[in-house]
């Protein structure tokens, strides 16, 4: 091994443990960075859209296996990520919206009806103090829509949706 050889892999193992001690606070920085920058970033990205584009399908093959290989070798951080998620504010709104659409309900702008689903404290029918429970209650806050066209109708208790079908 030449000096010069030595000298980069001992900066590289330097570097290494360096990323491995202060991982949050190079996260914090890559945030600030990241905002201060977002404009740049979305200038480039649409100014280079056809580049990165043509640079997706010739490489498409070589992406999708360092994807594969990725997902194979971090199967643990992703399923903690993703319980991470659904557990945010977030993933609770994206669970919800898609079980909506899951079952049908069509709207314009779902997340104007989750805010209104979220803020509403009472039911839009009987007018009973609303609530969030794992197991359905007479009182728990449900969207209702009409299940033939699968417009939004109310956001209602669960006994008013239960009594409209």
């Amino acid at each position: 091994m030449t000096y010069n050889e030595i000298i980069m892999s001992s900066r590289k193992e330097i570097n290494k443990r360096y990323r491995e001690k202060n991982k949050e606070k190079i996260k914090e920085r890559q945030k600030e960075y990241d905002q201060k920058n977002k404009e740049r970033k979305k200038e480039y990205y649409e100014k280079n859209k056809e580049r990165t584009k043509e640079y997706y399908e010739k490489n498409k093959e070589k992406i999708n296996q360092r994807h594969k290989e990725y997902r194979e070798n971090n199967k643990e951080k992703i399923k903690e990520h993703q319980k991470e998620y659904d557990q945010s504010p977030a993933g609770k709104k994206s669970s919800r919206i898609g079980n909506w659409k899951f079952n049908g309900v069509i709207h314009d702008d779902f997340n104007e009806l989750y805010e209104k689903y979220i803020n509403t404290e009472f039911c839009e029918l009987c007018n009973c103090k609303l609530t969030v429970d794992r197991q359905n209650t007479k009182t728990t806050r449900c969207l209702d829509h009409d299940h033939t066209t699968g417009e939004f109708r109310n956001i209602v208790c669960h006994s008013c949706n239960v009594k409209r079908g």
